[in-house]
């Protein structure tokens, strides 16, 4: 009782403490629970806000669409690829396109006219974080996109539409890739102007490349509280040249705080990061074999790689709606130059089971 009385009405004065231990009041508290931070109106608000957005019901219906958002500087080489996976499936997707550079010349009616309006996107600043929720709200326009995808110019399909649809729809939780990483390139990017709404043990790190669901794909857009704090101290250049990269860490750290039980912690497209480079391998003509994407079908556990020492690895296993099944719809960097052998293989690896 007087320990809780102590709690609840803290003392005054140092002599106060020596009732409880010689050691004085800091023992007192190191061994008490710290007190909650207590949010601003601005954080109140926002989860308030975020919570009645969750807690909306998710309806799949037989209109329900899947929403190919294509984030590319240009044209994209792998439109004719795209247009084999998307024929015969109309009324179950829709494509968008932010071109940050050049107006893309399309190859495949799905692709035509589709183009948002678009800005400039600089890698690893705010921009391309922009050029993500500017996907999104065109997206959302739609009432009937229940799924939101976000693909590069370098991304191919690598199993069937009604493979990938099934397993996107119908999944419990939405693809986001989120780990904690307590190296230089993980937490170490964390910046103390971030503070006090996005503390330094909930930064996270993953790649951008999300599939989510409509709930989510709202709170992002909707987002302006945590949003503004990547905005304003995410770049290269703050804080002792800490090399923060918002699209590895907004996303991750959003739904890590916000809705951690809602991810997947992973994402349905496959990267190669074995070559340990800023930019992972990329796929050339000699590479693509029938072999190759069957291996990249068959992966079933994630390998995530911290930037603490010389790199810890770990192994998650791929859960979908707590059943163990292979992890990647999508794989990514392939070369525009692969296109003929990828359509030459597209019936044979996208029919494995």
């Amino acid at each position: 009782m007087f320990v809780i009385g102590a709690y609840m009405f803290p003392h005054h004065r140092n002599s106060a403490c020596y009732m409880f231990s010689s050691n004085g009041c800091k023992a007192l508290t190191d061994w008490l629970p710290p007190s909650p931070r207590e949010f601003s109106d601005d954080e109140i608000a926002a989860r308030v806000v975020i919570s009645e957005m969750l807690s909306s019901p998710r309806v799949i219906e037989k209109t329900s669409k899947i929403a190919f958002m294509f984030l590319t500087p240009g044209t994209l080489p792998f439109e004719k690829l795209w247009d084999l996976f998307l024929e015969g499936h109309e009324g179950k997707f829709s494509v968008y396109i932010h071109a940050s550079k050049d107006t893309p010349v399309h190859t495949s009616r799905y692709f035509l006219n589709r183009e948002i309006r678009s800005d400039e996107v600089i890698w690893g600043r705010i921009s391309m974080i922009d050029a993500e929720r500017r996907l999104l709200t065109n997206a959302l326009r739609d009432p009937e996109n229940q799924q939101f995808v976000l693909l590069s110019d370098s991304c191919v399909p690598l199993r069937s539409f009604e493979y990938m649809y099934n397993y996107m729809m119908y999944s419990n939780v939405s693809y986001v890739d989120c780990f904690d990483d307590p190296g230089p390139h993980g937490t170490g990017r964390h910046m103390d102007h971030m503070l006090p709404e996005i503390p330094k043990e909930d930064f996270r790190k993953g790649a951008q490349w999300f599939s989510m669901k409509r709930q989510h794909a709202v709170i992002t857009v909707a987002d302006s509280l945590y949003y503004s704090k990547f905005r304003d101290y995410c770049r290269p250049g703050v804080e002792s040249n800490k090399n923060c990269i918002a699209d590895e860490h907004y996303l991750p750290t959003f739904f890590h705080m916000l809705d951690p039980g809602g991810i997947a912690n992973w994402t349905v497209t496959y990267v190669d990061w074995s070559e340990k480079k800023w930019h992972p391998r990329t796929y050339l003509p000699n590479d693509v074999t029938h072999e190759l994407l069957k291996n990249l079908t068959s992966i079933d556990a994630v390998s995530r790689v911290t930037s603490e020492g010389t790199g810890e690895v770990t192994w998650t296993p791929c859960m979908w709606n707590g059943i163990k099944r292979p992890c990647y719809l999508f794989g990514r960097k392939f070369h525009a130059a692969t296109l003929n052998k990828l359509i030459d293989l597209f019936p044979n690896y996208t029919s494995m089971a």
